[in-house]
Formats: structure tokens, sequence, C-alpha cells
């Protein structure tokens, strides 16, 4: 009895087996023989000399050993060698030095082989499902999957795959609004699989670049079918994104393309990444007008690179400053991301303004020194140039302090406001106590 439940306990061991998916016939019936040679092995000190045949199919297997037929009294190995008389009772012709081969019955090595075997057979397919897992998602990296919202935690949520396979969606991967509930199905990018200790782990992303693109792959059947090409990217996720394509195509317009009618392309997009404002611009080789697009809706006076430092000093007038800077700051960011130019935005002088200017150094007596250091290091050296950079620039290129900025402002703006009436008299005020005191002048002999 006790034979028959072992065997049946091998039985479901093979069909627990047979019903993983992703491992094909060979590598299952490699997988079982190896484990068997394994445990007999251990048993036996070697596996040499047995054949080991798997049926997966049936469920069944079958062991065959081989042993050389020696003298009874020369008999030391016993896995190895076989008496001629315990030969000759297999079969009468058997004489010294030939082979035997006599099946091995599994369950006949007791409940400690089994348990050996069982234990070797879940290390083994433990091994191959990660395996499988690991091969399969290193070729999906960088492609949008679809996954089930199986449970949420504060630094990441696990979802599970159509296969049950786990992924994780990392906090710093979600964009900041986004909100799951369990059952729920979330799309996003496989941004890495990680596979330390055998041990992989699909890391996915809604925040990366590459996700963008692939929304507008799946939207835009022109990219897919290779017409326009997306050569740049730049995200802030949940706020505000920019990405340049250009067509291979001069009869499709590639805005127009990845827009569509009335938006009805983009919106999906846009929907899909929780409201995030997408910029898209035509690409173009030439810098220059490469970060004047960029800074759309921003239209620029003038422009000044440093192709060596990749730096770009861009004048507008003062009326268009606050569109090229944008709201917090997002749209020279995105811009600098886009174009991979760090761009300092500045307000447009004409020349007389420019005459009046007076150097920071003259005003080391007011403002700190370490202050006008740290203005003069972001390529700022005069009064108007301060006054004339964004503030919010200022503190950010600076690193200084917003009272310390705002201190500064102060100081700058009450010097040219003191100069002003030098230049520009005001007739007005000055007439107007002239014509009062006249009268009383006069009233005043008339009093007497």
């Amino acid at each position: 009895m006790a034979k028959k439940v072992e065997t049946i306990s091998l039985i479901d061991t093979f069909s627990e087996f047979k019903e993983l998916k992703n491992i094909d016939r060979t590598t299952m019936v490699s997988v079982l023989e190896e484990s068997f040679r394994s445990v007999i092995a251990k048993m036996f000190g070697t596996d040499e000399n047995y054949d080991v045949i798997v049926n997966p199919d049936k469920g069944d297997f079958e062991i065959w050993r081989n042993r050389e037929v020696v003298a009874d009294e020369n008999l030391e190995n016993p896995n190895l060698q076989i008496g001629l008389s315990e030969a000759q009772k297999i079969d009468a012709s058997y004489e010294v030095g030939e082979e035997v081969t006599d099946e091995v019955i599994f369950a006949n090595f007791g409940r400690r082989a089994i348990l050996n075997l069982r234990q070797t057979l879940a290390s083994k397919i433990l091994e191959l499902e990660k395996d499988s897992i690991y091969n399969k998602y290193i070729d999906k990296v960088g492609n949008i999957i679809n996954a089930e919202v199986y449970q949420i935690w504060k630094k990441e949520m696990l979802l599970l795959d159509d296969e049950g396979n786990e992924l994780l969606l990392p906090k710093t991967e979600q964009i900041p609004s986004d909100f799951y509930r369990k059952g729920e199905t979330a799309r996003a990018v496989v941004a890495r699989v990680d596979n330390k200790n055998n041990n992989p782990k699909i890391i996915l992303s809604r925040t990366s670049p590459v996700f963008l693109q692939r929304l507008f792959e799946m939207e835009v059947p022109e990219i897919m079918d290779g017409l326009i090409t997306i050569k740049k990217i730049a995200r802030i996720p949940g706020e505000r994104a920019k990405i340049a394509v250009e067509s291979y195509d001069d009869r499709i317009d590639p805005v127009g393309a990845c827009v569509g009618v009335k938006g009805s392309r983009i919106h999906g997009i846009v929907r899909e990444l929780r409201n995030e404002n997408i910029d898209v611009i035509n690409y173009t080789g030439n810098i220059q007008l490469f970060i004047q697009r960029a800074l759309s809706p921003a239209k620029i006076s003038s422009i000044r690179l440093n192709e060596e430092e990749r730096k770009a000093e861009v004048f507008l007038k003062p009326e268009e400053v606050s569109l090229a800077i944008g709201k917090g700051g997002l749209n020279i960011k995105l811009a600098s991301m886009l174009t991979e130019y760090t761009i300092d935005v500045f307000r447009e002088l004409d020349q007389a303004v420019e005459d009046e200017d007076i150097y920071l150094d003259e005003f080391r007596d007011e403002i700190d020194g370490w202050v006008i250091d740290a203005i003069k290091a972001i390529g700022i050296d005069t009064a108007k140039a301060v006054l004339n950079a964004p503030r919010e620039l200022l503190i950010e290129k600076t690193d200084l302090e917003e009272e310390t900025v705002d201190e500064v402002l102060n100081i700058l703006k009450s010097e040219f406001e003191e100069g002003e009436p030098e230049f520009e008299p005001e007739p007005e005020f000055e007439s107007e106590p002239e014509s009062e005191s006249e009268p009383e002048a006069e009233l005043e002999p008339e009093a007497e």
C-alpha cells in the first residue's frame, strides 16, 4: 500500500510540472531526469551507470541500472557490480565480464528518497519559473502592458499580469495624481527587470518619457508606419511635456498628425497621463530655431549661443518673459531638457537704458560681496541686467534665498528711481506749488 501511495505522489509531481507555462517539453524531460540522477547520486555516490527514461505525457518513468558481472568473491561495489550467482538468477547465460541491466523501482528506495526527489524538483521548478519570467520580460522592456492592481502599499503597487506574474509600480514611477483601487487595470511601460540573486523583479513606470512615446505610437498610425519620428521628449510627469517630431514626407504635417482633428488623437494620451499638458513641436537641426520653438508660446527677439558650454541667452520683450518661463518655471525647464541647452531669459532693453547701467561691484557698500559674487557667477554683472532678469530665474540659478534676492532688487530699484528726476522731470508737480504760492504772496500785503 505504501508503494502505491508513493507512486501516486510521484505522478502528482509530474502532473504539477507538466502544467507549468512557458516550459518546453525538452526542458521538462531534462529537468526531471536531472532530478532523478541527483537523488541517485546522493544515495550511491554516482549516477553514471543508470539510465533514466521519463515520460511526462503519461506521468511515469523507468530507471535501469547497468552492472558488471564479477565472480562472487570479487564483489566490492554492489552498485556497480553484480555477483555471478546473482546475475545467473536473472539469466543463466550470464558470464563474468558481461553487463547486466535490470530495472530499479524508485519507490523501493524509501520515503526519504521520494521526499528528496520532490524537494529537488520543486527547487528546479522554481528556478525555471524565475528564468521564464525574466526571459519573458527582459524582451518587453520599453513596451506598454496592462495589468490588474492586486495590492496597494505606501511606496509601491503590486500588479498581476494575465499569467499571474507579479509586477511592481513604485510610487516614484507613478504620476503624482495617479489613483487606483484593487481590481482596476493599470497601464504602464516595462522600465527594467532586476534579477538580483536569481529573483527577478519587473519594474513598471508611468513617468518615463518612453511611456509617452509608446502612447503616441499607439495613437498615431504615421509614427508606427515610420512616416513620423519622435526625435526628443521632455516630461515633468502630471504637469507638462514637450515632444519634438519630424516627418519624412513633406505632405505630412507631423504636429497636425500627432494632435489629430480637433485634438482627437492627443486627448486620449492626455487623459491617460492625468491631464498632463502636451506641447508638440516640429524638430529641426537648427539649434536657434529649435530653442525658439521649444520656448513656444513665447516670441523670441534674439538668441545668443555658447555651443561649447551649451548655453543660450534668450532676449524677449518684457511682455513675453512670463510666457517663456511659464507657470512655476515649467516652460523654460522643459525647453532646456528638450534642447539640452541651459537657457537664460533676459528682457530686451533699448540702447538708452543700457547706457545708464551700473556694474554690481559699485553696490558692495550696500550688498554683501558674497551675494554679488553669486549673481555674477551666473553671468549677470550689471544692475539693469539683474532688474531685467526674472525673479524666479535669479532665485533658481543663484541658490540665494527669496528674501535676499528681493532685498537686492529693492536696493537696485531705489538706485535708479532716485536718478530718474534728473532725466525725466515731471513739470506738472513743479508748477502746482508756484501757482499756489503766488496768490498767497499777493494777499499778504492787502491784509496789512
